[in-house]
């Protein structure tokens, strides 16, 4: 890929003895309806109740995913999901005694919202953003990421590469979790995340800014590294099994692949998204 025609600006256990009646019994395995508690469930960002819930969808406040009782679809539940579908959340059935599990009250009246563990921003704040520093925008979009941790990592990552802000989609794709938290060391609280309804809609708002769309990809005919990474760029990174979805694809400016020596035929999608984040980094020192 040749340079491209554009101005630059400066950028508590105990140990497991034969008969301690304190050690954990490992010998049942877990029934049916057996279920550990989910990670993201916590009283800082669980719902429960329908009253409860259709308040905190009425409010604005960010909803990740709504687990509902199979079954529960009549009166009340029908209208929390109906506004649940209306803003294009997440929702799962689940057996009731699922509910009954991970319930911190007690009277889940067969439905459980987890909430977001922090705010997003817009689209356009993370152009502020860039704006506002005097510096080239550098966006990293992320296409279906549905681990936590990888999004927790890439979060990480960003933050120290000098990114102004990353763009996840609202179906189909991890949100701010409190896993996600954790994973990311921090960096959740610096690094705005926006999450649009369309990322093919938002690349094409992106290149109207003057951003360039680079898209992560195994059969690109270019390595990351040949590429010039100057200037307002936006990077794909796709989803951890199926990697960039084809209609993204075609959206992008130009692909990049990383070498791969081995036997492994990808790398997992935070440690790919570190990779060509650095790259950009570099690149960006260079002409600082």
């Amino acid at each position: 890929m040749g340079k491209r025609n554009k101005t630059y600006s400066k950028v508590n256990t105990y140990p497991k003895r034969k008969n301690n009646p304190r050690a954990k019994d490992t010998s049942v395995e877990k029934t049916k309806y057996q279920y550990s508690r989910d990670p993201d469930m916590s009283s800082a960002n669980q719902i429960e109740g329908r009253n409860p819930v259709k308040e905190a969808l009425k409010s604005g406040r960010t909803i990740e995913k709504i687990l509902v009782s199979k079954g529960e679809l009549s009166g009340s539940i029908g209208e929390i999901l109906g506004i649940a579908r209306d803003k294009k959340i997440i929702i799962q059935k689940v057996d009731r005694k699922k509910l009954d599990e991970i319930s911190l009250t007690h009277s889940h009246q067969g439905i459980i919202a987890i909430g977001s563990a922090h705010n997003y921003v817009e689209v356009e704040d993370i152009l502020k953003r860039a704006k506002e520093k005097q510096e080239d925008g550098f966006i990293i979009i992320l296409d279906e990421i549905t681990d936590p941790h990888n999004l927790g990592s890439i979060l990480r990552t960003a933050d120290a590469c000098g990114a102004h802000g990353i763009i996840i989609p609202k179906r189909r794709s991890v949100g701010l979790t409190p896993i996600v938290a954790k994973s990311s060391a921090g960096a959740i609280e610096y690094m705005p995340v926006a999450k649009v309804t369309n990322i093919g809609q938002t690349i094409e708002q992106l290149k109207k800014e003057g951003y360039w769309v680079a898209g992560a990809e195994v059969s690109a005919e270019e390595y990351y590294f040949e590429a010039d990474l100057i200037g307002p760029i936006a990077l794909v990174i796709g989803s951890e099994g199926k990697g960039v979805s084809r209609l993204i694809k075609e959206k992008c400016d130009f692909l990049l692949k990383i070498p791969m020596m081995g036997n492994v035929s990808s790398l997992n999608a935070a440690i790919a998204a570190a990779i060509i984040m650095y790259e950009v980094r570099r690149q960006r020192i260079n002409i600082e």
